[in-house]
């Protein structure tokens, strides 16, 4: 884990924070060499799990824009 002295990670905090983001690699900041702080990724988004884990599993057949069943049939129309 890389270690970073808070004078430069105060001076350079915003380039930090993106590079931990983009390469996942966690920094851990010192001062006088003590950790004081450890600067870790975001954890995956709980949507990203799920989102498309259904896909090709569903088969649609006929008209999905149709209703169901007559108007005719409907007791809000009679």
């Amino acid at each position: 884990m890389e270690r970073m002295q808070i004078s430069k990670f105060k001076a350079t905090c915003l380039a930090v924070l993106d590079r931990v983001a983009q390469t996942r690699e966690p920094i851990l900041i010192t001062r006088r060499g003590e950790p004081i702080a450890r600067i870790i990724p975001p954890a995956p988004s709980p949507a990203a799990s799920w989102l498309g884990s259904m896909k090709d599993s569903v088969e649609i057949r006929g008209d999905i824009i149709a209703p169901a069943s007559e108007p005719t049939e409907w007791e809000a129309l009679r």
